[in-house]
C-alpha cells in the first residue's frame, strides 16, 4: 500500500495545488505543516536521500533569511546546511511529497504524478 506524505504550506499556491492534485488521483496524505512541526536534521537528510538531491539544492535562495544568513556562501558543510535549514524551515523548498523511500518536489505541481502510477 502507498504512504503518501505532503510537507505542506497552505500559504504556498504550488503546495495547495499539489495537495489538490494527490486528491484528485484518489490520494489522501498525511500532511506535514513542516512550519508548525519543524523536520528535525536527521528528518530532512532522509528526505534529501529520497529525493536524490544536496542540502543545497533544497533551499529556498529567494527567502529573505537566504540573504541574511549569507548562504550564497558556498563555504557551508551539507551538516551546517541541514543545521540551518532546520531551524529555519522557511528556507526548505516546498512541496515536497513522498512515497515510502521516494520524494519529489512538487514544482510544478504536475511532478507529484511521477509518484502516482
Amino acid at each position: 500500500m502507498s504512504n503518501f506524505t505532503i510537507y505542506h504550506n497552505p500559504r504556498c499556491s504550488k503546495s495547495r495545488k499539489t495537495l489538490e492534485l494527490l486528491k484528485e488521483n484518489g490520494i489522501d496524505p498525511e500532511i506535514v505543516l513542516y512550519l508548525e512541526e519543524t523536520p528535525s536534521g536527521e528528518e530532512i537528510a532522509k528526505l534529501l536521500k529520497s529525493l536524490n538531491m544536496e542540502p543545497r539544492e533544497l533551499l529556498r535562495s529567494s527567502e529573505a533569511e537566504y540573504k541574511e544568513l549569507g548562504l550564497k556562501n558556498k563555504d557551508f558543510s551539507n551538516e551546517q546546511l541541514i543545521q540551518i535549514m532546520s531551524e529555519n524551515p522557511k528556507l526548505i523548498e516546498r512541496p515536497i511529497v513522498t512515497n515510502n523511500s521516494v520524494a519529489i518536489i512538487g514544482r510544478p505541481p504536475e511532478n507529484v504524478l511521477k509518484l502516482i502510477g
